[in-house]
């Protein structure tokens, strides 16, 4: 069975060695769609999912890193951060390849709103690439609404396109 939580430090290094793992399959799917698709380097995905990525990201910038485990293994994670008093943002959302379509991001995505909706946060936004098809049905079926589409600096340099979703909670 799923259990979802708030992840501790260890659970973090723990997180962090795994995603750090799978992207290095650069056929996989993940790598395709998360790093691929964006032209993200690969020094910065190893930034990005480094332990002191997601323990300064708790730490420094008061995100939330909620875990989805069976038997304590990590099957995916939903990161969010206050936004202001009332609004929170999703700011990222994987679900690992051999839970992908069984309901474990649906139910990770409800137990992190439901968690924000008791921090006192009204509104969490979401952004997803505009060709990321599959993550915007995602959303979209999940009560987001579009607010906006904008092309904004990526980090790593370049242009990325970029849908804004909103949702009550």
């Amino acid at each position: 069975m799923v259990r979802f939580k708030i992840a501790s430090e260890d659970e973090l290094r723990v997180l962090s060695r795994n995603l750090l793992r799978l992207m290095q399959d650069k056929s996989s799917q993940v790598y395709r769609d998360n790093v691929v698709k964006f032209g993200i380097p690969d020094d910065y995905v190893q930034k990005a999912f480094s332990e002191g990525s997601f323990l300064n990201a708790v730490r420094e910038r008061e995100s939330i890193i909620y875990l989805a485990t069976e038997n304590d293994d990590i099957r995916g994670f939903a990161q969010t951060y206050p936004q202001s008093d009332t609004t929170a943002e999703l700011d990222r959302i994987i679900i690992l390849p051999d839970y992908i379509r069984k309901g474990v991001g649906t139910a990770l995505l409800n137990a992190a709103l439901e968690d924000q909706k008791t921090r006192g946060f009204r509104k969490i936004i979401v952004n997803a690439g505009s060709g990321e098809s599959h993550a915007r049905r995602f959303y979209e079926k999940n009560g987001f609404k579009q607010l906006s589409e904008t092309e904004v600096d990526a980090p790593w340099g370049g242009k990325i396109s970029l849908v804004t979703y909103e949702r009550d909670l």
